[in-house]
């Protein structure tokens, strides 16, 4: 066993849990990052997912993926339902950021992603970025499959019809 740093306190590793952050971190920050866009909030909101993770260890059983995972959006979701965001009124504006160059060169896509409503969002990330079925990513959201499927089937007819998609085509 190692030790690791919450709040402050020194602590124990549960065995497992170092071995599994070592592996599958990378892929949990993309997903964060997917849904945040941005790489700040993303390692932030991968590292209390992680923290919640940690405490429950012991309790999780089979894969621990999927645990984490929900951990992730729920927390990500319960971010987004506070009425204060952390934004602070500013004289400049702050560097662009990042994009994934996978999702275009222009980034297209990623600002028309970035337009959907934030559950359309999460629905798209995990279905088509994540690669996970309908029902996985039900179990996930806490949602049925069938709200799975009107929320992709709403978030693609959205993403169809955004300006900055359909004047591409024309280009």
């Amino acid at each position: 066993m190692t030790t690791m740093t919450i709040s402050g306190e020194a602590t124990m590793v549960t065995p497992g849990f170092e071995e599994f952050v070592a592996a599958r971190s990378s892929a949990l920050l993309r997903t964060a990052y997917l849904l945040t866009r941005d790489h700040t909030l993303a390692e932030d909101l991968l590292q209390t997912a992680l923290a919640k993770a940690y405490l429950a260890w012991g309790r999780v059983e089979g894969s621990p993926e999927p645990y984490v995972r929900r951990i992730l959006v729920n927390t990500y979701a319960s971010w987004w339902r506070r009425k204060w965001n952390g934004e602070q009124p500013t004289d400049e504006l702050p560097d662009r950021g990042h994009h994934d160059e996978r999702v275009g060169e222009s980034g297209d896509l990623w600002e028309a992603l970035g337009r959907l409503p934030r559950r359309m969002r999460a629905v798209v990330v995990l279905r088509y970025f994540e690669d996970l079925t309908e029902a996985e990513t039900a179990d996930l959201l806490g949602i049925s499959v069938g709200t799975v499927k009107s929320q992709a089937s709403k978030a693609l007819a959205k993403l169809r019809i955004d300006p900055s998609l359909t004047e591409g085509e024309a280009r």
